[in-house]
């Protein structure tokens, strides 16, 4: 007969405490999607995908900051996007950059959601609540948003609030994401390895098309099991690697090579930050400009860019004895908002060009 013993010192010997989570339908219950935030969700989604196919000639910009720290200073910088997404609009489709959490090698701040109140209590509620409520706030201002997802459970929460999502470079080899991006309701782009190898983000992109069965959690938070139906929509970011940049023409028709060779539509999307500029936001109009010029020369399978923007340029750290500096990064640096309206007036005029010339490059 098999005897049961309940050993309390076996479990938990490293859980200092245990808080109950808010459940996603909770959150949503007490933040619900309205008419036109739902409107402008479900036309950022179906855009995007329009871009990435080719049935809209449109270049897709992904910018702001690289993660929110400020929500009153996130929406003041959304006002100058909005602004600049109706100026551009023939040529670009803008998609704010609203990155919730940030992913850590060593240590650190862990992003917005786990630490909201950036001083390591970690009241992951308020995080959720405000997170939330300002993409709602976004998405009843008509602009699309975009978020990098990093805890597994998050978009649970958050999903139906955003059209654009992103899997990291440290979380491109993640079973996990691979599967929780096959579930997502929007496209999805994964970066490719911190060491610039692109195949590990073509294998996700492959296996994220698939369909998965996924332990997760429903929305009144019940542990599930999820069967998802795969993600089409999926897609190659290039973010450089290895301190070595892969924007270039050269890089970029690789990249595209080897899509095609794995079955997947001729489609990248580039990053103009980290190694892309040498982790130099100086560097970002500069490598704006590459882009420029490939879109000019007729280079259809680049579908979109991604800028870290923010309202001031640079980056700050973040202390506790001193106040921060309204609208400054707390994490990677950032260009400002005249320094973006610039990059964006190039990426339009490059855009409009390559449609003027109507072919697609070799």
């Amino acid at each position: 007969m098999l005897t049961t013993v309940t050993a309390t010192d076996l479990d938990d010997q490293r859980i200092d405490r245990v808080v109950p989570l808010i459940t996603p339908a909770l959150l949503r219950h007490e933040l619900p999607l309205g008419t036109t935030a739902a409107d402008t969700v479900r036309r950022g989604r179906e855009t995007v995908v329009r871009v990435l196919d080719g049935a809209d000639d449109r270049l897709l910009v992904i910018a702001g900051p690289c993660s929110v720290h400020d929500p009153a200073a996130t929406l003041d910088y959304a006002e100058h996007l909005v602004a600049m997404a109706d100026r551009f609009a023939d040529d670009l489709l803008i998609v704010m950059r609203v990155y919730f959490e940030k992913a850590r090698t060593a240590g650190g701040w862990k992003g917005f959601i786990n630490d909201p109140y950036l001083d390591s209590t970690g009241d992951i509620n308020h995080g959720l609540r405000v997170a939330r409520d300002l993409l709602l706030e976004l998405a009843e201002r008509g602009l699309p948003a975009a978020c990098e997802w990093l805890g597994t459970t998050i978009p649970a929460y958050l999903a139906d609030t955003v059209s654009w999502g992103a899997i990291g470079a440290r979380t491109v080899e993640s079973q996990n994401h691979r599967m929780l991006a096959s579930g997502l309701s929007m496209p999805v782009g994964f970066q490719n390895r911190r060491d610039g190898d692109i195949s590990v983000a073509v294998d996700a992109i492959c296996a994220a098309a698939a369909r998965h069965v996924v332990p997760g959690v429903d929305p009144g938070g019940l542990p599930a099991i999820l069967h998802t139906a795969g993600n089409p929509d999926c897609h190659l970011v290039l973010r450089g690697g290895g301190s070595a940049p892969n924007h270039n023409p050269a890089a970029v028709r690789a990249a595209l090579t080897t899509l095609q060779n794995a079955g997947l539509p001729r489609r990248v999307v580039i990053d103009a930050g980290h190694d892309n500029s040498h982790g130099d936001h100086h560097r970002q109009p500069l490598v704006a400009d590459q882009i420029a010029e490939q879109l000019r020369a007729g280079q259809r399978g680049i579908v979109g860019v991604i800028l870290a923007s923010n309202l001031y340029a640079g980056r700050q750290d973040l202390r506790l004895d001193q106040p921060l500096i309204y609208g400054q990064s707390v994490t990677d640096a950032c260009i400002d908002i005249t320094t973006t309206q610039k990059v964006l007036r190039t990426l339009a005029m490059a855009t409009a060009a390559r449609r003027r010339l109507g072919k697609r490059m070799p």
